[in-house]
């Protein structure tokens, strides 16, 4: 990462308390963290470290208790259209289609529009900037594109009924990148997956974000996924979560699931195993 590049999120010594009637719950004490435009960030840790609280906050879904989540140098204080969250669970409403489903997220989003204009008073000319809805004929041609994208194009008319998990969780990938202007966050989305459909769908985020960038912040429990898919892994500690470290993965892009072969990618995948598991025997002492 270049020196002098500015970070898209910093995440600067944010304390995450639950308060219960009987005690409270430190879920991340002290976490700084700076994420670069285009990055492929993967979390890494035990269970209950904070790393899904941690992604709520920069989605704007929960406060932190103290400290600041910024994005492009400005507080995050809510959700926003910057920001796009897939979730293990699919949420795809049942009773859209494919297409409708990418298409949801545009009913809300508003695109902006320069025009060039003429003030008939004076002859000058000047550009008049404003926000208008998409039109279906946009909505329809940029669903087209991300239905492409995750090669479900054949698949627009159906509902989520008819498509496997693993279809389903494309077209959630879809409205992601297509709602999504500049952050994707992921909380485990191929959790629920059997190893193949899992694999199948690693290469086809690799070959999205490829193909069109966007900050990507992905939580997982597989250290494999985590190496496989990032440009850096962060390592957290058990809870209270923190930065226990970072490690960045210098393998070459394109990746797939052959990458898995390669003597740097064992290495990489046991020395960040090494410190999860640190963590592991700590929460059992």
């Amino acid at each position: 990462m270049e020196t002098n590049a500015k970070p898209k999120i910093s995440i600067n010594h944010v304390e995450k308390i639950y308060q219960g009637r009987d005690k409270k719950t430190v879920a991340l004490n002290g976490v700084d963290l700076e994420i670069f435009e285009n990055e492929f960030v993967c979390v890494v840790g035990p269970s209950g470290c904070g790393k899904t609280t941690l992604l709520n906050i920069i989605a704007g879904l929960e406060t932190p208790t103290s400290g600041e989540v910024t994005m492009n140098g400005t507080p995050i204080i809510g959700p926003g259209n910057d920001r796009g969250v897939i979730f293990q669970q699919y949420a795809l409403f049942p009773w859209l289609t494919t297409r409708k489903n990418i298409e949801f997220g545009f009913s809300y989003l508003k695109k902006t529009e320069t025009k060039i204009v003429t003030d008939k008073a004076t002859g000058k000319t000047k550009e008049v900037t404003k926000l208008r809805r998409y039109t279906r004929e946009e909505k329809h041609e940029l669903s087209d594109k991300y239905m492409r994208m995750v090669d479900l194009q054949d698949f627009a008319d159906a509902y989520p009924k008819e498509l496997s998990g693993g279809m389903k969780q494309r077209v959630a990938i879809a409205r992601g990148y297509a709602v999504a202007s500049e952050v994707l966050l992921m909380d485990e989305p191929f959790g629920a997956l059997d190893a193949q459909t899992r694999a199948q769908l690693q290469e086809d985020l690799l070959k999205t974000w490829e193909q069109e960038k966007r900050t990507c912040f992905f939580i997982t429990h597989d250290v494999e996924e985590a190496v496989l898919l990032a440009t850096r892994v962060v390592v957290m500690s058990a809870r209270p979560g923190r930065v226990k470290e970072i490690i960045p993965i210098n393998l070459p892009y394109p990746r797939n699931q052959a990458t898995k072969l390669l003597p740097e990618f064992n290495d990489y995948k046991n020395a960040i195993w090494a410190q999860v598991y640190k963590e592991y025997v700590e929460i059992k002492k």
